[in-house]
């Protein structure tokens, strides 16, 4: 395909402009060149159209919040496999969690992950550093030095720092380097031996349950933390009600917080757990857990009135052996990159939120809490790098885990009926992903 792309006919929306109109867009060098009425682009020598007719049109998704297991789990995910899922669901920009082994926790460990991308990788990926190494919690890790090779914020995903002196220290250096801390909020003394949601299904699943509240203590701490240092706190796949009025007063006082949710919270209930005759569904399980209706409706309000900033997918691919056992030893984790946007579009469909919304928490804004060091990121501004996504709204498929290019086929959506399916998707001006289906 030639370097000069004129996608004809979308509907173009870029929330970063305001933009929501049926347009042409041109792209030339990989950047973009052009957005105008129809059959209005500039001539172009060597030019590929393509028809997007009835399709829409947008800035490449960008997830803030992914696993892709290498180094280390290889048998559940790759840099090839984990970037060609991302590309399939319309991202174009992903950011990886460090929770692999070795993890994230040196130069040594960012460079591997940065070469494999180059040699292997089919989109941008942004490598999230330790807060301390080893994920222990015990010691910072040398977060100047993860800064100067890359990595566009600090974790210790899947697990808490659960000390108060350590995660202060560790916004104080954040706060100095100009990056987030992204904050996996649990109290393991709460949540310890927990496999879902404590309620009534729990209950009658004779499960061990995870109360809100281990979400919401460590919440609580690190907003007053943030507060206290000034760092810019990042708060990962939040399930509750009450972590969302947290995190909206917090904004009304001024702490610098952003936060997301999952496409699984926004969707799924703890009732989803029960399979059938009173068993379980142990691709339901994830961390935190599946939570009410009640903390659904919460969470898509935090959306709309902006408390909650960006949708990321928490993607955690696991092999079959990870999931076929007892719901308690299962692994907690959903494969979420290629089922994101149908199980998102259900919400649009079904009124709850918008479509320039939607977008926006893809990407717009998940490009606002990312440096700027990767360049602007999140629109279809003329000049800046030609990322696109495109989708259809209203086509109808059944998922097929089988059919996923992620390892993972660990998904509570298989066999579910969705309407909404990306069409293409383009980095740098290069069609990564098309959708050959009829």
């Amino acid at each position: 395909m030639s370097a000069t792309l004129l996608i004809s006919g979308g509907r173009i929306i870029d929330p970063s402009q305001g933009i929501d109109k049926v347009a042409d867009l041109l792209i030339t060098k990989g950047k973009i060149a052009w957005i105008g009425d129809k059959g209005k682009a500039p001539s172009q020598p060597d030019l590929t159209s393509i028809d997007a007719t009835g399709l829409i049109v947008c800035p490449g998704f960008i997830d803030l919040h992914c696993h892709l297991r290498e180094p280390g789990f290889e048998d559940k995910e790759t840099i090839a496999t984990g970037t060609k899922a991302a590309a399939k669901g319309g991202f174009t920009t992903i950011c990886c969690m460090p929770n692999t082994n070795p993890p994230l926790d040196t130069q040594t460990s960012i460079d591997y992950v940065k070469k494999m991308t180059e040699i292997e990788g089919t989109v941008q990926v942004l490598p999230i550093g330790c807060i301390t190494k080893g994920r222990q919690g015990k010691e910072l890790t040398e977060m100047n030095e993860l800064a100067k090779v890359g990595v566009i914020g600090f974790s210790d995903d899947g697990d808490p720092v659960s000390s108060s002196r350590i995660m202060s220290m560790a916004m104080d250096y954040s706060q100095n380097l100009g990056l987030p801390i992204i904050d996996h909020c649990e109290d393991k003394e709460l949540s310890g031996g927990g496999s879902m949601n404590d309620g009534w299904v729990s209950a009658r699943l004779g499960l061990e349950g995870i109360p809100k509240a281990a979400e919401e203590i460590i919440i609580a701490r690190d907003l007053a933390l943030a507060q206290l240092t000034g760092a810019k706190l990042h708060v990962a796949h939040v399930s509750t009600e009450g972590s969302v009025e947290l995190i909206r007063r917090a904004k009304e006082k001024g702490i610098s917080v952003t936060a997301e949710v999952t496409p699984h919270h926004l969707t799924l209930t703890e009732e989803r757990v029960m399979g059938s005759q009173l068993t379980y569904d142990t691709n339901a399980k994830v961390n935190p857990p599946l939570r009410t209706k009640e903390d659904i409706a919460a969470l898509i309000q935090g959306l709309k009135d902006g408390t909650i900033d960006a949708i990321a997918t928490d993607h955690a691919p696991h092999t079959l052996v990870d999931k076929m056992c007892e719901f308690g030893l299962a692994a907690f984790g959903i494969s979420g990159l290629e089922t994101a946007l149908a199980c998102l579009m259900s919400l649009v469909h079904g009124g709850q939120l918008d479509m320039k919304t939607l977008i926006s928490k893809l990407a717009f804004e998940p490009a606002r809490i990312i440096s700027t060091r990767y360049g602007e990121l999140g629109t279809l501004k003329t000049g800046c790098r030609a990322d696109v996504t495109l989708f259809a709204p209203n086509k109808e498929w059944t998922v097929n885990s089988q059919d996923f290019v992620s390892k993972g086929k660990n998904t509570p959506f298989d066999g579910c009926h969705f309407k909404g399916r990306v069409s293409m998707t383009i980095l740098s001006g290069k069609v990564i992903y098309g959708d050959n289906s009829a």
